[in-house]
This record gives structure tokens, sequence and C-alpha cells, in this order.
């Protein structure tokens, strides 16, 4: 326990340093995470492992996503979704290249994995390259940490109907609810805390024009998406039958074991930003 709460604080420092800094710093942490995740994803999958070589697909993918976030960095970040397709292709021609060598499902795990874990992580420097995005990338990781905090506590005190009982026999809908409702007033908070801060530090935080009600959506939204990305990679673990991906983070497993929720939120924080906050 005590081990996951300072590796937790470790992590802690290291989000709140990298994201106020932003640019290459960001993109550097970014970019170590996502190649990380994907060789904790590929692993799980057996497409790479010890004594295993490489396939060509699974190479692609990795020198892929470096090429991704590099053009991101560099300005092309309005083309994400063609530079991330041409990627795609790549490592499809690579899996054709191959051909009969690789199963079709081997292909498909290569580019989920691409997109799943590389193209969605982006988005949380998308957030933060944007107008006001040193404050609203920080709204990912509230509907996200807050709605799964706010779902424990809520089921523990009065959950009764199971959720995914298969799946997550602990998880249940009056927790799942509780949550969402607690990343919903994490929003409202966030909202009173950055307008306090705006009227003490004016050169420092920006006030947003957007109403309370704008922010509950937006972390009340992302919560439910986070709720589903949780389950999705718990899903995939026991299809693997593993039980974390990885071990770089000492009492939390590795990089999609830690920032699951995270992955699944940060696209659907970044154009309901777009829509609700960033256009006020």
């Amino acid at each position: 326990m005590k081990t996951r709460v300072i590796s937790g604080a470790i992590l802690v420092v290291i989000g709140l340093v990298t994201i106020w800094i932003g640019g290459p710093v960001l993109m550097a942490v970014l970019l170590f995470c996502a190649e990380t995740g994907l060789m904790e994803y590929y692993r799980a999958c057996g497409l790479i492992g010890k004594g295993k070589k490489m396939p060509g697909m699974v190479a692609a993918s990795f020198a892929g996503t470096a090429v991704y976030y590099c053009l991101l960095l560099t300005g092309m970040k309005e083309h994400y979704g063609v530079i991330a397709s041409l990627v795609l292709v790549v490592i499809l021609m690579c899996y054709v290249g191959a051909f009969p060598k690789y199963r079709a499902e081997q292909a498909a795990e290569a580019g989920f994995g691409f997109f799943w874990v590389a193209v969605m992580l982006s988005y949380i420097f998308l957030i933060r390259d944007e107008r006001d995005g040193l404050l609203n990338v920080w709204l990912v990781f509230l509907s996200s940490w807050v709605a799964d905090t706010g779902a424990y506590f809520v089921g523990r005190a009065c959950g009764k109907h199971k959720m995914t009982p298969i799946l997550s026999p602990h998880k249940t809908i009056e927790g799942a609810v509780g949550g969402i409702l607690c990343a919903g007033l994490s929003g409202i908070l966030f909202k009173a805390l950055v307008g306090l801060l705006a009227g003490l530090w004016p050169a420092v935080f920006i006030n947003s024009d957007a109403h309370m009600w704008q922010y509950f959506v937006v972390c009340a939204a992302g919560s439910v998406i986070s709720i589903f990305g949780d389950l999705c990679a718990s899903a995939i673990k026991r299809d693997k039958g593993i039980k974390d991906y990885g071990k770089l983070i000492p009492g939390h497993g590795g990089i999609l074991d830690r920032f699951d929720s995270v992955i699944f939120t940060a696209p659907i924080i970044y154009f309901l930003t777009q829509l609700l906050l960033v256009s006020h």
C-alpha cells in the first residue's frame, strides 16, 4: 500500500510538471507512455515476447507512433486523422507483405493497439495545445479518476445491482451513477476554483466565460467513457489471461493499468471542450 501511494504521488508530480511545461516535454512523456503501452498490449496479445521475432506490422506500429507524435509537435496536429490513417495503412501493408505468416486477427490487434494506445493518448497533447488548454487538460484526469474514486465509495455504501457481474463483480450500477455525479460536481468545483484563481492571478489564470453546467456536462460525459474504458482494458486482460499489463509502476502495474480510463476519456474531452468551452 505504501509503495502504491508513493508511486502514485510521483506520477502526480510528473504529470503536474510536464503538463504545465507542455510542448516538447509533454510530447516526450506521452510518446514514452504510448510506446510502453503498445509494448504491454502487444506482449499481452502474444505478438512480441522473449524469443519471438518482432513482426513487421508491430515494428511499423512502434515507428509510426514516433512519427505521428513528432508530426503533431511540428504543427501538423490539424491533420492528425490523415497521419493516423497512413500509419494504419503501413501496418496493413506489412501484414500483406508477410502473408500468410500472420493471421488477420494479429493484423487487427496491431492496428487496434496503435489506435487505442498511441492515437487516443495523443489527445492529451491536442487539448493542452489548444486555447485554454493548460486548464482544460485537467478535465481528462478529473473525469477519469474522480469518477473511479466516487464509484468506489458510493458502491461500497449503497451498491446493490451488479453492472458487469462476470467482468468486474465489484462494480455496481449505483456506484457508476455516483461516480458520474461526482465527476460532474468536480467540474463545477474546477470552474469555481479557476474563477477564484483568475481573480487573484489574472496574468496566469484565464477565467473561461463558459457556465458551470457546461463543465458539469464535460466531466460527467467524460466519466461515462472512462467507466467503459476501464472495463474494456479489464476485458482484454481477462481475454488474454493476464493480471496486469506490466510492472513499470510499482503498486499500479503498467501504463495501461494506470491510464486505461484516461486513454478512453481524452478524445471525448477534446471534442467536448471544443464544443462547449473553447468556443466561448
